[in-house]
């Protein structure tokens, strides 16, 4: 029924009850009785027509009682007891409609993405844009920047560079070779290229996630109503019970007065009650959940499947390292790279910028820039020609090989900084893992998650190094959004199974899942449009907040019923032995409801669920050091920029020691006095346990301890200089240093700045 028709029912049935009352006042009880009776059969038509909509279905609900209480009270006259059923079942519909009305699954940005356009070359050497249904298999056709790629094809001349992050969900651009194939709904992120077709638009890639998505739409089950659930035993009981009293008392009003106080209000209002409840919490929690079933499914959730790009990582590619060649440092590299990307529009350059910006660098404008797409940019800056991009040809070192093994290894992408001909240095990109994730994940354990999938388009590699340090179950990559939806269709075969992405190839997967969450703020239309719960900010611990609120609302539901159910029991009984007529009876089952209802409604208030509860100085407080963090980075860089450099001579090795010396002194050491004094006594507290961040000041101290050590070596080496046999154990500790600074600043942001959110960077 449709929201102005449950209104429209609801209104008659007050209208009903309230004119008859009045009529009854007024000593005209026949008028009463007539618009009683009337507002009762007002009910019977919906009601019936809902129990003929379960039988369809293949299930018989709790809406039988009221139909034959309804009918019941017609048959002996009890017309008040069915104008307060009416009322009630009115106010179950509205309330459940509300709290269960489910958001239309469109997929409409996912079909709109689709390629219509295509460029054919044709015998006169132009090209001709033609609607993308008219490509035959063999045509030649061009893929100008920026455009998607029509249909599926082979590279026929020059290199492709695409952004794949529609199909794969992998953010960085990836290279095509001539002679290799492409998909069809990537888009075309460097120069233009020629693509031969191997496919038209029907038979392509893109055109199959579009069916794939719609099928998985329309498979999708509906969700089974919790008061549904209960009926399977308390239907039953209901009719044995009322048919006894009828059998032993011989009088028919006993058996109605049984159907009257059985009639499943408790269920028809508290449980909806409960479940609106919450989804009105998950809102001022940023998360938009469509309906009351996903709410409700939420909350008895035992499998998390998530994407990992844009998911469990940032979506985007950042700076974790700057390594600079003989002759220049880590900063003057980011810089000058910073210089030149700063008026370009490619997702790297942009990385690079804010790298510069995290660092507090400061960036020099840059003239003659000239952007190549595909290639690098290249511009004059403070006087040198600087170039940022792929390597120069014919670069090869051994230093050169040294960072691409490095690359390799670390799965990253390179940027390449070459000043007046030269490599310079180069810059180390990677989608970074969310400080929020690991914390999210355990909070996800903890609220009742037993199996955790990472489900990714993207390389083994790469997903299993994300995994490696998130403790999930199993990893499924290299996955097509076919098999992404069979995946989730297998983990949803064993248990209530929750899918999170972002992305366009996400779409089917999520509609697959019994609730499909998708990270709406940066993520694409198709998915947010598809999935059932919507984070509307950028932070993946919404989801645990929202599996919080689930979890405590589908609790305070079930409660409810329950207890109201229990009453119910008693009031039946009441009613079998006679001592309960159906007037009377209706009354105290509307006793019943307004009680388990105001029940219901403390879902309403947020209950502590598995999020640590963070005051507002304790929450400025860890913003603030979040904040040094991003500052003392580059002190970081400079300790092994430092380790590699101790071989050069002493002339040059000992300002570098001397300038890390007064870093760490002077920056590093007051911030980590300062964490020890003022944060870990706030945040042993905030823990209810002074002893939780004992491990982070055992790592305070041995970082006191090297730069100690560090400091001696300076004494000894200021009257004689750097002696050769410094040199081992101050690449030691300079090694050391950083490897403790850079896993503690890790755990930090990890265990105690994610207890606010992500740093927005």
């Amino acid at each position: 029924m449709k929201r102005f028709g449950l209104a429209a029912f609801l209104g008659v049935t007050l209208v009903a009850l309230a004119a008859g009352g009045v009529l009854r006042l007024a000593g005209l009880g026949e008028a009463a009785d007539v618009c009683w009776a009337a507002g009762t059969v007002v009910a019977v038509v919906p009601a019936l027509w809902w129990v003929v909509s379960a039988l369809r279905a293949g299930r018989l609900g709790v809406d039988a009682i009221a139909v034959l209480a309804l009918l019941g009270t017609l048959a002996v006259g009890e017309y008040l007891a069915g104008a307060l059923i009416a009322v009630m079942l009115a106010t179950g519909r509205a309330l459940e409609e509300y709290a269960l009305r489910r958001a239309r699954r469109d997929l409409t940005a996912l079909y709109e993405r689709a390629p219509r356009w295509a460029h054919r070359h044709v015998p006169d050497g132009r090209d001709a844009r033609v609607d993308v249904s008219e490509v035959r298999r063999g045509d030649l056709l061009l893929v100008p920047p920026g455009e998607l790629v029509p249909v599926d094809g082979v590279v026929v001349r020059h290199e492709a560079v695409l952004d794949e992050s529609a199909l794969t969900g992998e953010p960085l651009p990836v290279e095509h070779l001539v002679g290799e194939s492409v998909r069809s709904g990537v888009v075309n992120a460097g120069p233009a290229f020629d693509l031969r077709a191997t496919g038209t638009a029907e038979e392509s890639t893109y055109a199959g996630v579009v069916r794939l998505a719609r099928e998985t739409e329309a498979d999708t089950a509906p969700v089974v109503r919790l008061a549904d659930r209960f009926a399977a035993w308390f239907l039953p009981l209901t009719l044995v019970l009322a048919g006894l009293a009828w059998a032993l008392s011989g009088d028919a009003v006993r058996a109605v007065a049984v159907l009257v106080v059985a009639t499943p209000c408790p269920l028809l209002l508290a449980a909806p009650a409960a479940i609106a409840s919450g989804l009105s919490r998950t809102a001022r929690n940023g998360v938009v959940v469509k309906g009351g079933g996903a709410l409700e499914t939420l909350g008895r959730a035992r499998t998390l499947v998530l994407d990992k790009t844009g998911t469990l990582t940032r979506g985007r590619p950042e700076v974790v390292d700057v390594a600079p060649a003989r002759g220049h440092t880590a900063e003057e590299v980011l810089r000058l790279a910073a210089a030149v990307d700063q008026v370009s529009s490619h997702v790297l350059a942009a990385a690079v910028v804010r790298a510069a910006t995290w660092r507090g660098l400061d960036v020099p404008a840059a003239a003659e820039v000239e952007e190549e797409p595909g290639f690098g940019t290249a511009g004059i800056v403070e006087g040198r020609q600087v170039q940022v991009g792929k390597a120069p040809p014919g670069a090869s070192s051994p230093w050169t090989a040294t960072q691409r093994s490095r690359a390799a290894l670390d799965s990253a992408m390179t940027v390449w900084v070459c000043v007046n001909g030269e490599i310079a240095g180069v810059v180390f990109l990677r989608d970074a893992v969310r400080t929020d994730a690991a914390r999210t994940l355990r909070r996800l354990r903890t609220a009742g998650i037993e199996r955790i999938v990472m489900l990714t388009g993207d390389h083994v590699d790469v997903a299993e190094s994300v995994a490696a340090v998130l403790d999930v179950d199993e990893v499924l990559a290299e996955r097509t959004p076919a098999q992404k939806v069979a995946g989730v269709r297998a983990e949803a075969g064993r248990a209530t199974t929750v899918m999170v992405g972002d992305g366009v190839n996400d779409a089917p997967a999520l509609a697959a899942a019994q609730v499909g969450v998708a990270m709406g703020a940066r993520g694409s239309a198709a998915s947010t449009q598809a999935a059932d719960v919507v984070l509307t900010t950028d932070r993946l611990d919404r989801l645990a907040d929202a599996m919080d609120v689930a979890r405590r609302a589908r609790r305070i539901a079930v409660q409810s019923a329950g207890v109201g159910m229990g009453l119910s029991l008693l009031a039946m009984l009441a009613a079998a032995l006679g001592a309960l007529p159906p007037a009377s009876g209706a009354l105290l089952q509307e006793a019943i409801d307004v009680a388990v209802t105001l029940n219901a409604l403390r879902a309403l208030r947020g209950g502590r669920g598995t999020r640590v509860p963070v005051d507002a100085p304790t929450g400025d407080m860890l913003h603030r050091f979040d904040e040094e963090h991003a500052r003392l980075r580059p002190a970081l860089d400079l300790l092994r920029e430092t380790a590699d450099a101790l071989d050069r001579p002493s002339a040059v090795v000992l300002p570098r020691l001397r300038r890390v010396h007064d870093v760490l002194v002077g920056e590093v050491l007051p911030h980590e006095r300062a964490e020890e004094s003022r944060l870990y006594p706030a945040l042993g507290g905030l823990l209810g346990d002074p002893e939780a961040t004992v491990p982070m000041s055992r790592a305070h101290a041995e970082i006191g301890r090297l730069v100690a050590r560090l400091g001696r070596h300076l004494e000894l080496a200021s009257s004689r200089g750097l002696l050769p046999e410094q040199v081992d154990d101050l690449r030691a500790c300079l090694y050391g240093l950083h490897a403790v600074l850079t896993l503690h600043f890790a755990q930090e942001e990890e265990a105690y700045f994610s207890l606010v959110g992500q740093r927005e960077e």
